[in-house]
């Protein structure tokens, strides 16, 4: 017997998916665990497997158009099946269940238009200004106050053109007199060769992503409710140059400064845990375990790959672990349980030359940090010598809800102890 495939839900907040390919077309066969086709969500390009046997008969959507969860995408059944009595029944049931959503939603709003609105002043319509016959001429319709204000303007009444009624001149025909226009029309028109304009306008429109749309929206909603306020501070990366140098000389990975601040927000972290919170409306959640999420640049937009128990792991496993899922990430081979459960964000566009900026707190974290770029600064040391020092600038953005400004600025103290000091972060 036929059965009908739907789209699957992949993730916790998709709502559509997008068919990026099919790999499997009208006629093949199909077992259980074959791959049928690639669907683009909100986080990741994803595998579709299908749980059905047989010959597929019916494919409902086209690569490249989107379909809402739940959606009928394809038909598979025994070959030469007639399919299209199902195909019609399901087809109804939806229309049937979406009728019973607005019929629903209908009833919502009929509710609410039910309601008593207040009464609104009555407004008694303005009286007409009386007409009158100029004295010099009976043929011309003018109100006494557009009169007036002809002879205070010293405008030719005979000028005018009327827009009452009947072709009455009334007050507003006299405020929007132009008396230059008419004097313009006489002047000879003197002729301005422009140059010709040298190029054309062009543009270009593509649909938004299913990735684009879960960030605008998520961070829309960050922004806007979550109240940010910002820290910023300036961290001495002398030692953690050095230390990074030291490291690298006998770590199976290489470790990156990105590294070193992850391993150091996760020990502050572990030393302020009211940061490592969430806002969840009518209380707040204190984390226990430290899972950061790790900002990384895609075509697209941003994915935030989780490095989970980060105070627990080495610096050689942590960085590992981010070139993985980085690589995964620009390959869109994320799964959705790698992107989740995110308590803190780090962000770094120092690779980018950027020396400082502010970020959007990642939902549903209380703070994200925004690191900068490290760059080399001349100081005078105590004994009047001039020397260089590297200096790193990073941003706390705190959600004013959960985290306090004294709350955010002891935590910062504590990152830039251990950055300054990465001895530290080994004990």
């Amino acid at each position: 017997m036929a059965e009908v495939i739907r789209m699957p839900r992949m993730s916790d907040t998709m709502e559509e998916g997008v068919i990026v390919a099919w790999h499997k077309k009208v006629g093949d066969n199909v077992k259980s665990g074959d791959l049928l086709a690639e669907v683009e969500t909100d986080k990741a390009t994803m595998e579709l497997e299908s749980y059905q046997e047989g010959v597929l008969l019916y494919i409902g959507v086209e690569e490249g158009a989107a379909v809402q969860v739940n959606g009928i995408l394809a038909i598979v059944g025994k070959k030469g099946e007639d399919y299209k009595p199902l195909l019609a029944e399901e087809k109804e049931q939806d229309k049937e269940e979406a009728s019973a959503d607005k019929e629903e939603a209908k009833q919502e709003d009929t509710k609410e238009e039910a309601k008593p609105e207040p009464k609104q002043a009555e407004t008694k319509p303005e009286p007409k200004e009386p007409e009158t016959s100029s004295a010099d001429d009976s043929r011309l319709k003018i109100s006494p106050l557009a009169r007036k204000m002809a002879e205070d303007k010293g405008i030719d009444v005979n000028d005018l053109k009327g827009t009452g009624d009947d072709g009455r001149i009334v007050k507003r025909d006299v405020e929007q007199y132009q008396p230059a226009a008419k004097k313009a029309e006489s002047a000879p028109q003197q002729v301005v060769q422009l140059p010709k304009v040298v190029g054309e306008e062009s543009y270009e429109e593509v649909n938004v992503s299913q990735m684009r749309k879960t960030i605008a929206k998520r961070l829309g909603e960050s922004k806007f409710s979550a109240p940010h306020f910002y820290l910023t501070m300036e961290i001495n990366m002398d030692k953690a140059t050095a230390a990074r140098e030291g490291l690298n000389a006998f770590s199976p990975v290489k470790i990156s400064f990105n590294d070193l601040v992850l391993k150091a927000a996760a020990a502050a972290l572990r030393r302020h845990p009211k940061v490592n919170s969430s806002w969840l409306g009518d209380k707040i959640r204190y984390n226990h375990h430290i899972h950061i999420g790790v900002a990384v640049a895609v075509e697209e937009g941003l994915l935030v790959p989780v490095i989970r128990f980060a105070d627990n792991k080495g610096l050689s496993h942590i960085a590992a672990e981010v070139r993985e899922l980085a690589g995964k990430a620009k390959d869109k081979k994320l799964q959705p349980a790698e992107m989740q459960g995110n308590t803190f964000t780090i962000s770094n566009l120092g690779m980018f030359g950027i020396d400082e900026f502010t970020a959007i707190i990642n939902p549903p974290d209380a703070s994200i940090l925004a690191v900068g770029g490290i760059n080399k600064r001349l100081v005078m040391d105590d004994d009047g010598e001039l020397r260089n020092e590297l200096i790193m600038k990073v941003t706390l953005s705190c959600d004013h809800r959960v985290v306090d400004g004294a709350m955010g600025a002891r935590f910062l103290q504590t990152f830039k102890e251990l950055l300054e000091d990465p001895v530290r972060m080994l004990v």
